[in-house]
């Protein structure tokens, strides 16, 4: 039941946390004892973005945090000097906090505020890895045994401005091989990951039409996003891309591009207000939307919360398997991880209040003693010369 929200409520304090693998949570407190979680976090720049949340936190203590839109309008504005993803992951974690706040204010969770849910249960899909076809394989049909309906891998390295025949040929047999052992049942993504020149996803789109991909992923870097239309018209192929976009702004020459699917992440791209934003739009264009998230349970949480409310949602990425850190860390900060339990590739809407989640906060507290530092990793072409990671 809807409840209100006390009418003194004010922010008081936060705390930031840099947890293994690669992550930054925050913790934002009220004088009511309702606290709220954020994932602010640009990966391999978790210490420049907390030093943004500190500054930004400046003149949000002391304030209502049921102001949500005029929070985010002051952080994202008026600075004067505006964007990059330095600042739009700091709001977007402030953001996912404060309506965490709101939402347990409320007695409901976040997506009953966006407008209800317009699904019962959202898809998920996996990732895979290996170093050979076979691997691949295996890996894929060991997916879909536990469940899985979906999965993305990455089927090119460095991979120069013209890829040689040997490494398109190598790239699609995965493909082929990896269609062969799930059968047509399973969808496959393909994350590109900017590796190709715009001329070279040209060459290899149309190869991988027979195996019918549900989409390729970022085939081009974000800076060539104005290069788009010629890719998605080279084939049938839907493409997807925005990772690494930051704003409504950032996506609307996109979005008019023809790519059929839009992937704004909430702990990069605003948060839940201008995510909410940026679907809306795409909505216009027929777009759909795949939110990208392998980061860790607090952002996984404000996505799907997001995801229940959006009708031009897809499938949710998430980052059991995705191979940067061992085990199951996006569970380990969670006093109930069953919310994020998976059953045929799909999840159950969250009923709790707030994003849906209890944090452990011990394990959390725990985690940030030891720290972290990761950073990715930076690739060479056999030249020597820099390639994309």
């Amino acid at each position: 039941m809807l409840g209100s929200m006390p009418p003194s409520l004010k922010i008081v304090g936060f705390d930031t946390f840099l947890v293994r693998p690669r992550w930054l949570f925050l913790r934002i407190d009220t004088d009511e004892g309702i606290t709220g979680w954020g994932e602010p976090i640009v990966e391999g720049r978790a210490e420049t973005v907390r030093e943004c949340v500190h500054t930004l936190m400046e003149r949000l203590l002391g304030a209502d945090p049921g102001r949500i839109e005029d929070h985010w309008q002051r952080m994202t504005k008026g600075g004067f000097y505006r964007g990059g993803p330095v600042l739009s992951s700091a709001v977007a974690g402030i953001d996912q906090a404060l309506w965490d706040i709101k939402g347990k204010a409320l007695g409901v969770p976040v997506h009953e505020l966006l407008g209800g849910p317009v699904r019962d249960r959202v898809r998920v899909y996996t990732w895979i890895a290996g170093d050979s076809a076979a691997e691949l394989a295996d890996a894929a049909v060991a997916r879909k045994e536990a469940g899985f309906t979906a999965m993305k891998f990455t089927p090119f390295q460095a991979t120069p401005h013209v890829p040689a025949a040997a490494q398109v040929k190598e790239a699609v047999g995965l493909v082929a091989a990896l269609r062969e052992a799930v059968g047509d049942d399973v969808d496959l993504a393909m994350d590109f990951h900017g590796r190709l020149s715009p001329a070279a996803a040209r060459r290899v789109l149309p190869l991988l039409e027979p195996y019918l991909p549900m989409f390729v992923e970022e085939p081009v870097v974000p800076e060539l996003s104005r290069d788009l239309r010629t890719v998605v018209e080279a084939s049938s192929v839907p493409i997807a891309t925005g990772e690494r976009l930051y704003s409504r702004w950032d996506f609307r020459e996109v979005l008019a591009t023809g790519i059929a699917v839009a992937q704004p992440d909430v702990s990069h791209a605003g948060g839940i207000s201008e995510l909410r934003r940026i679907a809306a739009m795409a909505e216009a264009y027929g777009v759909a939307v795949a939110p990208h998230c392998p980061l860790g349970p607090i952002s996984l949480a404000a996505s799907l919360q997001l995801d229940f409310a959006t009708p031009n949602f897809l499938i949710q990425e998430q980052s059991l398997g995705i191979g940067y850190h061992p085990g199951n860390a996006l569970l380990d900060y969670l006093v109930d991880p069953s919310v994020f339990a998976f059953s045929d590739g799909y999840v159950e809407r969250p009923v709790a209040p707030g994003l849906g989640i209890e944090v452990d906060e011990r394990a959390v507290r725990e985690a940030a003693e030891r720290g972290h530092a990761w950073r990715n990793e930076v690739w060479e072409h056999p030249d020597g010369s820099f390639a994309e990671w």
